[in-house]
């Protein structure tokens, strides 16, 4: 999938192309080891959940509960660097002090349909990482409109403008765009659809999860929005 944008600038010249040469043979670039992992998703905004867009993550699991992923428009060779996510088990989030805890969004969700997905690997091989993530919370900020959208409105800013933009997941069927679901499944020759029945048996593992509903007022249509089994507020469960 090709970026929809090139950033703006003149083209490099010899003198750069060689310089990029010399450090690409000689400098030290341990930090960017192990970044192997793929996966694909989709955030809207805190600020503004119409704000959406397709994430492509290639992240480094550091350890078990700890892992860190660069934010891209695509995952061709051009692809623009959009933003960062780190992801911490359930263990950690739980650790953490609740003023903390209200930029860590769900994962629940988006695992559970098939919104998240790691192309390229074996369904057995996907199940096991997805399977892994499952209760699973991510700090997500994003710094380039360089492929979303905003309500009716397509952005494909040129450069990173304007204020990093503080990302959460979808929670519930009818929150994303449809469109955007239209592509990412032509793109990738599979349904959504199809993965949520390959992941039906996750939901016997899922714990409720903090932040399920914090946008949920902020949607135009949250009349319309349906929630899914295995996917509950953690505040709604410890009212029951």
């Amino acid at each position: 999938i090709s970026p929809h944008i090139r950033p703006e600038g003149s083209p490099k010249t010899t003198s750069t192309e060689i310089l990029q040469g010399g450090s690409k043979l000689f400098q030290n670039k341990a930090p960017l080891k192990g970044f192997d992992i793929y996966l694909v998703g989709f955030h809207p905004m805190v600020d503004d959940p119409c704000h959406q867009m397709e994430a492509h993550h290639y992240c480094k699991q550091v350890n078990e509960d700890f892992a860190q992923c660069f934010l891209f428009d695509g995952n061709t060779a051009d692809a623009n660097l959009t933003g960062i996510e780190y992801i911490i088990s359930e263990r950690l989030f739980e650790e953490l002090p609740s003023k903390e805890r209200q930029f860590w969004h769900p994962h629940n969700f988006e695992i559970l349909s098939g919104m998240l997905a790691a192309p390229g690997l074996p369904v057995v091989a996907e199940k096991a990482l997805l399977k892994a993530k499952l209760n699973s919370y991510g700090k997500t900020i994003h710094t380039w409109r360089a492929k979303c959208w905003e309500g009716d409105v397509p952005y494909f800013d040129k450069l990173p403008k304007g204020e990093p933009l503080l990302g959460w997941s979808f929670n519930h069927d009818g929150e994303i765009r449809s469109d955007i679901i239209l592509a990412h499944e032509l793109a990738f020759n599979t349904t959504l659809e199809e993965r949520r029945r390959q992941r039906k048996s996750f939901t016997r593992q899922t714990h409720p999860q903090e932040g399920v509903d914090v946008l949920l007022s902020k949607f135009k249509n949250p009349d319309e929005l349906r929630c899914l089994q295995g996917v509950v507020d953690a505040k709604e469960d410890s009212n029951r």
